[in-house]
């Protein structure tokens, strides 16, 4: 690969989840490389696409792609394989129980007031710590009881895509396979 050449993983938000917004991996790798990306991978289902460029993708234009192949109007959040490795790095809660450790990828940063007026203790057992764009959160009953993703999107105003500790430890191990 070319040293110019950068990785990029694509992280679609809600596609394929409880039935809706139905998306072919196949299909989605087969846009990006006609799109002119390169060593185009999916991993599982859930909307995540491994990709090589010279320059950084154009999150708008890949969204309208998208849209316009699929009929689906989903975020996109777009992370360099660097910042993928950041990110797993930076997890500020222990990974002893990696199941209850998840990282929402935020399309921007948001601003410190807005961080600030968050509330730290309004949902029991259940944390987060905000670092640059990324949301870490400690869930110990799990993603599907909580009620602190959704309130963590209505608050920050910005979109989110959630990924468990496992997925984020795939996705980096993807995207840093030369």
């Amino acid at each position: 690969m070319d040293k110019r050449t950068l990785v990029y993983a694509g992280l679609l938000r809600g596609v394929n989840v409880g039935g809706n917004n139905k998306m072919p991996m196949a299909e989605l790798r087969s846009l990006f490389e006609g799109l002119g990306f390169s060593a185009v991978r999916t991993y599982i289902q859930s909307g995540n696409v491994i990709f090589s460029s010279p320059v950084p993708p154009d999150v708008a234009m890949l969204e309208a792609a998208i849209e316009e192949r699929f009929a689906i109007r989903t975020d996109l959040v777009v992370r360099s394989a660097d910042e993928l490795e950041g990110a797993v790095r930076h997890n500020p809660f222990s990974i002893s129980e990696e199941a209850r450790v998840h990282v929402g990828f935020m399309a921007k940063r948001v601003s410190e007031p807005i961080v600030a007026a968050l509330d730290h203790e309004r949902f029991g057992l259940d944390r987060f710590a905000i670092v640059g764009s990324d949301i870490y959160l400690y869930l110990p009953v799990g993603i599907g009881q909580s009620k602190l993703p959704n309130y963590l999107i209505r608050q920050l105003k910005t979109p989110i895509t959630m990924r468990n500790w496992n997925t984020l430890n795939k996705l980096v191990e993807l995207a840093t396979v030369s």
